[in-house]
């Protein structure tokens, strides 16, 4: 062999050898997951029996059904031609249809979700959360999951305990299964090409005084969220008390099992699928999130001061999207005879609110300054005076006149899931109104 060829045959060998190790590393760093390797919630909850009836008709588990977020988000891709607003309407996928997603269908909004494997129209389940390992970024779902391969060989489980030893799969503690990290991937959404914060409530959260540095006075999202059960609100103005149980029907008892009703503020939805015991929860979470108070003291200048504090939210109120909850003020002053002098903040009769409301809400802008409904046209952000963690806001109304002796104010702070505006668009079954929640009341008589 000439010298010549010996040098050709070993360059020869080391690009092979080095594709080969290229490839290698690159299946076992980006192994496709399959929708067989997922175990059914049914499964599971033959031995949790009791928190999966937590998290049957949860929101979490409705993700991918949500009549709302479903004809909503359909009404906002149409119409749209830019590439880059329909990468972003295309992609809720991520987070509310995450089994399938991960294994390949559906990849974006608009395929034909009927055809979505059923264990994946179960939402966020249990077996996706209990098989996440790590996290790769903090936003859009960069959860990355290690799950087993079906129920012949289930594989490692990752929870809370670091002593559990159940029989039909195997345990491991994780820590960021305590940790909010682990909700903020899919409670952070950026958009996908501009970049725009779409929901920070992880976000919120992180900066809040919720996420001290004192591990005794740190109370993560797990510490509201996953505490809370019927008639037990768990916020940060309310009693958080443990809930002891069993995390299976046969094991022993501990001093604190996570509930699993992930109710947010919801309580429309869960209600449309037999899980009416949720919503009523999610109206007590409301209902212990802020507080009202007023100052007459410059009525006779024709001013009301009326001051909002967030109580009990450890995130903004409203949070998630920012730009479609509605939390608002309606004022009411009423004359000794029971007429009403002023108002503003009330629904007209397309139980749509008028412009001069008072709305707690982020706005979206298209880049230009111009105010965008669709969060895939959103550029910027031109407007945020939501009501952050354990903060106040104070709005002062300019009323068109001096109220009289003896009349009765009444200030509420109110919540619905979505402006009826934008519902009121949408074609086909009208949408019948979103239920309004009391937030807080104050009533005072001058």
């Amino acid at each position: 062999m000439t010298y010549k060829k010996w040098i050709k045959l070993s360059l020869s060998f080391s690009t092979g050898f080095v594709m080969l190790f290229s490839a290698t590393l690159f299946a076992s760093s980006e192994d496709v997951i399959h929708i067989d390797q997922f175990i059914s919630p049914d499964t599971c909850g033959g031995c949790h029996s009791e928190i999966f009836e937590q998290w049957e008709n949860s929101m979490h588990n409705l993700a991918h059904k949500d009549p709302v977020y479903l004809r909503v988000a359909q009404f906002l891709r149409k119409g749209l031609i830019n590439e880059n607003q329909i990468k972003e309407a295309e992609s809720c996928v991520k987070c509310h249809t995450p089994v399938g997603h991960v294994t390949g269908f559906p990849q974006k909004l608009t395929d034909d979700l009927s055809k979505t494997a059923e264990i994946a129209t179960q939402g966020i389940q249990c077996d996706y959360c209990h098989s996440v390992e790590s996290v790769k970024q903090m936003y859009n779902n960069g959860l990355v999951l290690k799950p087993g391969q079906g129920e012949d060989d289930p594989g490692i489980k990752y929870g809370p305990f670091d002593d559990a030893v159940p029989d039909f799969h195997e345990a491991e503690f994780s820590r960021l299964h305590t940790d909010s990290k682990i909700c903020g991937t899919c409670h952070d959404v950026k958009h996908v090409a501009f970049g725009t914060d779409i929901e920070t409530t992880y976000t919120e959260w992180k900066n809040s005084p919720y996420n001290s540095k004192d591990p005794q006075q740190k109370i993560t999202c797990q510490g509201c969220h996953m505490y809370q059960k019927p008639g037990i609100p768990a916020t940060g103005s309310t009693l958080r008390p443990e809930n002891p149980g069993s995390a299976t029907d046969d094991s022993d008892e501990r001093p604190h099992i996570f509930t699993h009703y992930f109710v947010g503020g919801n309580s429309s939805v869960p209600g449309q699928f037999d899980g009416e015991a949720k919503g009523q929860m999610a109206i007590e979470r409301l209902k212990n999130a802020a507080t009202l108070s007023v100052d007459t003291s410059q009525v006779n200048q024709k001013k009301l001061n009326i001051t909002v504090t967030n109580t009990g939210a450890g995130h903004s109120i409203p949070t998630g999207v920012g730009d479609l909850r509605q939390v608002w003020l309606e004022i009411t002053i009423q004359d000794k005879a029971n007429k009403t002098s002023f108002q503003m903040g009330a629904l007209n009769n397309k139980h749509e609110l008028p412009k001069d409301a008072v709305i707690f809400r982020r706005v979206f802008g298209d880049g230009n300054g111009n105010e965008v409904i669709n969060i895939a046209k959103a550029k910027q952000v031109l407007k945020d005076n939501r009501i952050k963690a354990k903060q106040s806001i104070t709005e002062t109304i300019d009323l068109p006149l001096v109220p009289e002796e003896n009349a009765i104010i009444v200030v509420r702070l109110l919540y619905r899931g979505m402006p009826q505006k934008i519902l009121n668009l949408i074609p086909g079954k009208p949408f019948a109104p979103l239920p309004i929640i009391e937030m807080a009341k104050f009533q005072t008589l001058l």
